[in-house]
């Protein structure tokens, strides 16, 4: 009998279970130090680095609107709302459905109409709000879906379902779905990074947490790395004081051998997550100075992102650092952007929420198409749901709220696989419910991940006695925008 196995029968149940994995460990290992032969290994999970058929994009930088932008007062156009302004929105309409707490106590539904003009732009003849300029000069680029719905009607469990493809905390994130089933492309970068910034519109705005680019049950090693806006962009990558290099790669050395000695006695694959995030964090003390060092941008360049491109944790800044990561081979990007949550005082806040995001995500996506990076990366704008007609509070000729609204809202994506220059989608002349073209939250996912060469019912992983997936057992891919 072997030394190993003597050493776990009596151990607990859970050794006993993480050694019957010594072989998804040893795979896990091999594809952490990135050997062909794990490259080209399947399991009985899903084979990171393959995808199921040719894909149309290689990566992905999602901007992530938190807090639910306005899709009446930005993209969903309803002239006929002027004249139905201040008037009760009528019961046919909002047919019993279900409201937050928030205005479910409110004895009239009063119809706001948006204060923003609107107009059509570029040969598509997109309608654009005016908060929008630099969003509208690239419409022709873009795939507006109007027809967005979810379930959840709060923040928390909206976000989650977006991000995670359920309503409840723990699954892995769509980012780390992405690094499991498909690698990375740059082994001196994490495959996966979250940023995060605060805009002006609602500086008290929902509070965002870090499950939400994490792995859940997935190995720890696909969970998205959150680079910061001021300080050291990760912690903990430089050497401590008086430790030089020579001194920490020998210190590595050591710990790795220690770690793997564990890793052959427990088969455990969060030992082999350790051993390689540690490698990953030494040669990240040379890619991120890198990275964030912008003496390579022209001036014309960086001024494209608009005047808070040089100021780190904006959302400009993290646009243009989103551009560098994707360039450098990153899988996934995202960029969560607060502020959107306008309950009251919209005309007020709407504005320089819009401000803060319209040059910055138009200059992304203009920067990706000229340095021929659009056609293999998507981009996606939207946040968690939309906002009702209905005015939250009292309605004034001066300003109004809006309160969650699942039923419809509006996201747009431009590049790799998706048609540019078309509306999907409609809406109710109430923008309150989706008359033609539904697209659920799981039908996103399962098109972007079609978009990535991923058969979203094939990327599996096998937990608590089932296979488990970003879709759950939902979704299905919209044809009508795939290019």
């Amino acid at each position: 009998m072997s030394q190993q196995l003597l050493h776990t029968l009596p151990t607990s149940r859970r050794h006993f279970f993480s050694a019957a994995g010594l072989g998804i460990g040893a795979a896990a290992l091999s594809s952490l130090l990135d050997q062909p032969s794990a490259r080209a290994a399947k399991s009985s999970d899903a084979a990171p680095g393959l995808t199921h058929f040719a894909p149309k994009a290689k990566r992905v930088i999602y901007l992530f609107q938190s807090g639910g932008p306005s899709q009446i007062d930005l993209f969903d156009y309803k002239p006929r709302l002027r004249e139905w302004g201040g008037g009760e929105l009528p019961g046919s309409v909002r047919r019993g459905q279900r409201l937050t707490g928030m205005t479910s106590g409110q004895a009239s539904f009063p119809i706001a109409a948006s204060k923003y003009k609107f107009a059509q732009h570029g040969q598509s003849g997109a309608w654009v709000s005016e908060l929008l300029p630099h969003t509208s000069r690239i419409a022709d680029r873009l795939c507006f879906v109007k027809s967005m719905f979810t379930e959840a009607i709060n923040h928390d469990p909206a976000i989650t379902f977006f991000q995670t493809g359920t309503q409840l905390a723990g699954r892995p994130s769509i980012g780390a779905w992405l690094s499991y089933g498909l690698g990375t492309q740059n082994l001196d970068l994490p495959a996966f990074v979250a940023l995060v910034s605060q805009g002006t519109g609602n500086p008290n705005d929902q509070p965002l947490y870090d499950r939400l680019w994490g792995s859940g049950f997935l190995p720890t090693k696909y969970q998205g790395i959150k680079f910061r806006g001021s300080g050291e962009p990760v912690l903990h990558l430089s050497n401590p004081p008086g430790i030089d290099d020579s001194t920490r790669r020998r210190m590595l050395d050591d710990l790795s051998r220690l770690n793997q000695l564990q890793l052959d006695k427990y088969a455990d694959p969060e030992i082999a997550t350790r051993i390689a995030q540690y490698e990953l964090a030494y040669r990240m003390q040379m890619s991120v100075p890198d990275l964030t060092n912008l003496a390579d941008e022209s001036a014309s360049a960086i001024d494209m992102y608009g005047p808070e491109a040089r100021k780190p944790g904006t959302f400009a800044a993290n646009c243009l650092l989103a551009r560098r990561l994707s360039e450098r081979g990153v899988r996934f990007v995202e960029l969560f952007h607060r502020g959107w949550d306008q309950h009251t005082k919209l005309p007020e806040q709407l504005p320089g929420q819009c401000r803060d995001t319209d040059q910055p995500a138009a200059a992304l996506v203009t920067d990706l198409a000229q340095r021929g990076l659009l056609d293999e990366t998507l981009v996606i704008w939207g946040g968690e749901f939309g906002r009702t007609v209905y005015c939250q509070g009292q309605l004034t000729p001066e300003t109004y709220g809006r309160d969650h609204h699942p039923r419809c809202f509006t996201v747009w994506i431009a590049g790799g696989g998706i048609k540019p220059g078309l509306s999907f989608g409609q809406t109710d002349e109430h923008s309150y419910n989706v008359i033609e073209n539904p697209v659920h939250v799981h039908d996103l996912h399962a098109t972007l991940l079609h978009c990535l060469g991923i058969d979203h019912t094939q990327l599996t992983y096998f937990y608590q006695g089932r296979h488990h997936r970003l879709t759950d057992v939902h979704g299905k891919v919209v044809q009508e925008i795939v290019a």
